[in-house]
């Protein structure tokens, strides 16, 4: 395991790791938590009490992750990963969640890490995955000194280009993940009267280079509607669904949807 080199989130300075705190010259301290990772969101960062998923939307994403619905996902990410990264620079995964994404970069010459401001989330990913670092904070501030990681993924996630931008060495890569046009079209059209496809057009990146994008599209096949239940409470939809359609969902014993990404991979060419 590589020690984690991080910033500190009120005042810039490097964090240095001292007796289970990571604390700076300004002695500003943040402890590691017992499951090895680090709160790094300030309360004045803050907007609630609590930010990011709710307990039970982490388990039901973590459940569904688990069961491999996203793994194709996860191993096109990979083979990007391994024709163009410098695979002994670190790799940071913006929006990690609980980690199931994340902990498939770590190799035995690199140092990973795992940002989320769902505490829930980051806790999770740091018990089950300690080849990583993990930390919670907010993506807006993120803290890293400039230019840091040569490898950024943004997966389903907010795509802030200019921090993002901030933390990337030159020639380093970012890849994004987001909805191409018919993802979960099938549970949309449960949901809405007239589901629309996904808009693709918008180009969340400006001033990076786009190296390659491809979509990635397969049919999922569901035959226990916890499974359903779960990739549902997933989506922004979710809290659209009625009760009937919730019970219908849970009582099903077959479904069919499009699983439908787009990835995007960028270069940082300065």
């Amino acid at each position: 395991m590589f020690l984690a080199q991080y910033s500190c989130p009120i005042c810039q300075k490097v964090l240095s790791f001292i007796e289970k705190s990571y604390r700076c010259e300004n002695n500003h301290s943040f402890d590691q938590a017992k499951e090895g990772y680090v709160n790094l969101l300030p309360v004045q960062h803050k907007h609630s009490k609590d930010p990011g998923d709710n307990k039970a939307m982490v388990n039901a994403r973590r459940a569904f992750l688990d069961n491999g619905f996203y793994q194709p996902l996860a191993d096109e990410l990979q083979r990007l990963y391994q024709q163009y990264a410098d695979l002994a620079q670190p790799v940071f995964d913006a929006g990690c969640g609980e980690g199931f994404y994340t902990h498939q970069y770590a190799n035995n010459t690199n140092t990973v890490y795992g940002i989320d401001i769902a505490k829930n989330a980051v806790r999770i990913a740091a018990k089950k995955y300690k080849d990583c670092q993990f930390s919670v904070g907010t993506l807006s501030q993120l803290p890293f000194a400039d230019n840091f990681f040569a490898w950024i993924n943004s997966i389903y996630a907010p795509i802030l280009e200019k921090e993002f931008t901030r933390v990337l060495a030159s020639n380093g890569y970012l890849v994004t993940v987001t909805p191409a046009k018919n993802h979960l079209i099938e549970l949309k059209h449960l949901i809405y009267r007239d589901a629309k496809q996904h808009d693709t057009n918008k180009l969340p990146i400006e001033n990076l280079t786009l190296v390659e994008e491809k979509e990635v599209n397969y049919v999922m096949e569901f035959n226990k509607g916890t499974d359903i239940i779960n990739l549902l409470s997933m989506t922004p939809f979710a809290f659209k669904a009625t009760e009937k359609l919730l019970d219908d969902l849970k009582s099903r014993k077959s479904f069919t949807c499009q699983a439908d990404f787009l990835i995007r991979l960028y270069q940082n060419k300065t």
